[in-house]
């Protein structure tokens, strides 16, 4: 797609303030799902900050709001950079446009347009209102910051990222099987704060068998745990005692419709986990149909997927075009045999190959962190028809 326009008006203040903006943004993750993250950075009138906030939880107060209560007076005649186009509803909070309004800002520069039909206008009537507005600053950085949220505007489903540790061969185990550990525990680490950025964990039954992982975040203070999920289309692979049935974060177990759940619902029976029948995947595919769990994911404001799963159920994401974005940890060790990162996607030749493009790299102690997104990584603006009508800001709800 076409970059997004940068406000060509704007001072290198408010370049900085949006980058700062932005930062803030980031605190966000995790925690304002079915809602967008937002940072703002408040200006006075000569371009000093006075007030920075971002939006903490959903159904608490905007990101503009915290901005304007920070810098109280200070505000009357400043500019506000914020990354997302201020909104112009009435939820459980008020439209941060009247609030930027009655603070006396004289000028708002933004990042993002909102998409939501629902929330959508608020610099029309900022406009109308006198304030200068201008849009479009640092646009694509911020809206890499709100890809999840994005995506659920204009594509009707949750954000999925793959995540996978592996060898510098590719291989996330050895011939035997034994794969602990492979990176190191500063990798680890990041996994759990990708986890904790995340609405929802997800894996399949091969990991569920083999791995018997728990899924929740540990070692990030104030984290929410996410949703934990299990792909276990014929309900055999979550047994009694299996870790994802513990109270430390919820868990749904996805099965097919006509699975028989008779020993699932006995091992589950007492724990908090909810299982969910799912439609198999058409023609000859194995598997659920992954446009239904995520469309039941979404449902439940899952905003944020990370998958974890193995190379199977990788593959079958990739194979249906639903990875956004790629985060492998990739271990300095050769094993020369073992199971592959990716499992068979289709892909037979190298013109059908998935092209990405690296957005970041990391070095984590010994280890390389290497982030790369597809093309939906810096989603366009204008809902499309499907989703056209629905609207994201559900502060009102």
């Amino acid at each position: 797609m076409a970059p997004h326009p940068q406000a060509p008006l704007a001072s290198q203040a408010e370049r900085d303030a949006m980058r700062r903006a932005i930062a803030l943004a980031a605190r966000g993750l995790g925690s304002t799902s079915p809602n967008p993250v937002v940072g703002c950075v408040v200006l006075d009138h000569v371009g000093r900050q006075v007030g920075e906030g971002w939006h903490q939880r959903a159904g608490g107060p905007h990101a503009e709001v915290h901005a304007l209560a920070e810098a109280g007076e200070d505000a009357r005649g400043g500019t506000a950079v914020v990354t997302l186009e201020p909104c112009d509803h009435t939820g459980r909070t008020g439209p941060c446009s009247r609030a930027l309004i009655d603070a006396g800002i004289a000028r708002v520069v933004y990042a993002v347009p909102d998409p939501g039909p629902g929330s959508a206008g608020g610099a029309s009537t900022l406009a109308a209102a006198g304030v200068e507005v201008e849009g479009g600053l640092l646009a694509d950085e911020a809206a890499a910051g709100n890809a999840a949220w994005l995506t659920s505007v204009l594509h009707g489903r949750p954000y999925v990222t793959w995540k996978y540790a592996a060898t510098l061969d590719g291989r996330t185990a050895a011939a035997d099987g034994s794969s602990r550990w492979i990176t190191s525990a500063g990798a680890r680490a990041d996994v759990h704060r990708l986890r904790a950025e995340s609405d929802a964990v997800l894996v399949g039954s091969g990991t569920a068998r083999a791995d018997d992982p728990h899924l929740a975040v540990r070692g990030v203070p104030g984290a929410t745990q996410p949703l934990r999920v299990v792909v276990d289309t014929e309900a055999t692979a979550v047994r009694a005692g299996a870790r994802v049935l513990d109270g430390a974060a919820p868990t749904l177990i996805a099965v097919a419709r006509d699975a028989d759940t008779a020993e699932l619902e006995a091992a589950a029976d007492g724990s908090p986990a909810e299982v969910l029948r799912l439609p198999r995947a058409a023609g000859d595919r194995a598997g659920l149909d992954l446009d239904a769990l995520l469309t039941a994911l979404h449902t439940r404001d899952v905003r944020a997927v990370l998958l974890e799963g193995g190379a199977t159920l990788a593959a079958a994401f990739v194979t249906a075009g639903l990875v956004d974005r790629v985060v492998g940890y990739l271990a300095p060790v050769l094993l020369g045999a073992g199971p592959p990162v990716l499992g068979n996607a289709g892909i037979s030749t190298i013109a059908q190959a998935l092209r990405l493009t690296v957005s970041d790299t990391l070095r984590i102690g010994p280890d390389l962190r290497v982030t790369a997104v597809g093309s939906t990584a810096h989603p366009t603006t204008r809902p499309s028809a499907a989703v056209a009508g629905q609207s994201e800001q559900t502060e009102e709800s």
